[in-house]
């Protein structure tokens, strides 16, 4: 039997495969993110931590929990976790992929739809009883999607589900950047790697979903802006700090792009305030890509089971860091 924290709470069903198991479980049962603190005092002794990807887990956290042996993130991304601190104490990291990869596509393009059509605008605009009859010059006319350019900007597997969705569902052209060529994926949906710089002049929809490293971190920022199509709108279902909100809140605000949707923000849970003023072919959501009861269940599933099988001496099936085994 071994001591496990889970920082959040989650679904009854994976805090009872972890307590068949005879393990001694201990919740945060709300849904405050507690400070760092707080998750030393509660995680320190215990020898398993599910946590969540606003959970920040760096040395001191690390050095604080000498007998934890793994950490299970309900989450595809782990930028909140050090990894090579965790590998150097021995401490499995896990993550849950591939289960979140269509669900969040599916949002990624709800949130392009959602932004070209203006179907916010609209929707509050019809809950006020603004709605006075059918004209030819509506007030809330978007544009079009189909036929138009789709940029990806990291053809990772969500990346390649939006651009299916594009290509086969609307006929766009899809084009996309990334450190490794998809040559299968280019014949399926006739696409082409290109040049960031291309990506930005050519696209009429960027589509956000590179991983957060030193090299993303504000990959779109005010130069960038100035290279895309003053008709152009952004979509980021990645990670928040890839964007430079301040810079993009400037280039909609001085019509240098036409808009943008955004799942993920900067500075989490912060919204950026000059981007919340903005309501034209702009759609913000509080980070509900995976959000889905399906998708987050099975999440849930996967971290129990993470846990279940490193704490039994067996290699996690969603083992981040091979290096501790």
């Amino acid at each position: 039997m071994a001591g496990i924290y889970i920082s959040r709470r989650i679904f009854d069903e994976a805090v009872e495969m972890l307590e068949e198991e005879g393990h001694d479980i201990e919740i945060n049962d709300t849904s405050r993110i507690l400070s760092k603190r707080e998750l030393i005092e509660k995680t320190r002794g215990k020898e398993g931590l599910v946590c969540l990807l606003n959970d920040e887990i760096d040395e001191e956290f690390l050095d604080s929990c000498p007998d934890l042996r793994i950490l299970s993130n309900v989450a595809v991304g782990y930028d909140n976790i050090d990894i090579d601190a965790a590998t150097e104490r021995d401490v499995m990291v896990t993550n849950t992929p591939g289960v979140l990869t269509d669900t969040t596509a599916d949002l990624a393009f709800t949130l392009l739809m959602s932004a070209a059509r203006r179907i916010p605008e609209a929707d509050d605009y019809s809950r006020k009883d603004k709605y006075e009859g059918w004209e030819l010059m509506q007030p809330h006319m978007g544009v079009d999607v189909h036929g138009k350019t789709l940029g990806i900007f990291g053809m990772g597997r969500i990346g390649e589900a939006v651009a299916k969705r594009g290509h086969n569902g609307f006929d766009m052209e899809i084009i996309y950047n990334d450190v490794e060529r998809r040559i299968e994926l280019e014949d399926e949906l006739d696409a082409d790697l290109v040049e960031f710089d291309e990506l930005l002049e050519r696209s009429d929809f960027i589509s956000i979903h590179a991983p957060l490293t030193p090299e993303t971190k504000e990959a779109f920022g005010k130069e960038e802006f100035k290279k895309m199509k003053e008709d152009a709108i952004l979509v980021n279902a990645a990670r928040g700090p890839i964007v430079d909100e301040d810079a993009l809140a400037g280039a909609i605000e001085n019509n240098k792009i036409r808009g943008a949707a955004i799942d993920t923000f900067e500075d989490e849970p912060k919204v950026n305030p000059r981007l919340a003023k903005l309501r034209e072919f702009v759609v913000l959501a509080p980070h509900i890509g995976s959000a889905s009861e399906e998708t987050r269940l099975e999440m849930a599933r996967m971290a129990a089971n993470n846990v279940k099988a490193g704490l039994k001496g067996r290699k996690p099936p969603n083992l981040v860091n091979d290096k501790v085994l």
